[in-house]
C-alpha cells in the first residue's frame, strides 16, 4: 500500500471512530446498551434501575438518541399502567462484541491498578 493510500485509510477510520464515538459518547449510552444487551428486552423502570446514578430524564433523553440511531427499538405495551420496553435492534445487537471486550478490558485494567 502506498503512502496516499495508507493516509486515505487513515483518515477513513478515524471518521469511522468519530461516527462511532458521536453515538456511544458521553456517560450513560455504553451503560444503557449494556443493560438491554444483557437482557435482551428491558422496561423502562428495569434500565434505571440498572444504570446507577441516571435520573428518569437524562434515561428518557439517551434512549430517544439511541432509538434515532437504529440502536435500539421502543415498544409501548398494553399493561395497566403503561409501561414502555427497550430491546436492540439487529444493527444495535452488533455492539455486543464491543460491549464484551469494554467489560474484559475494565476488569483487566481494575486488576492491574488497583490489585483486585
Amino acid at each position: 500500500m502506498g503512502k496516499v493510500q495508507c493516509l486515505q485509510e487513515n483518515k477513513k477510520n478515524l471518521i469511522a471512530i468519530q461516527d462511532s464515538m458521536d453515538v456511544l459518547s458521553g456517560k450513560w449510552k455504553i451503560p444503557i446498551i449494556s443493560s438491554i444487551c444483557y437482557y435482551n428486552k428491558r422496561r423502562f423502570s428495569d434500565i434505571l434501575h440498572d444504570v446507577v446514578g441516571i435520573s428518569n430524564k437524562m434515561l428518557s433523553k439517551e434512549l430517544k438518541e439511541l432509538e434515532v440511531n437504529k440502536i435500539v427499538n421502543r415498544t409501548v405495551l398494553d399493561t395497566q399502567p403503561i409501561s414502555v420496553q427497550y430491546e436492540l435492534t439487529e444493527h444495535g445487537k452488533t455492539l455486543q462484541i464491543i460491549i464484551n471486550n469494554l467489560s474484559e478490558w475494565g476488569q483487566t485494567h481494575r486488576r492491574k491498578i488497583i490489585g483486585k
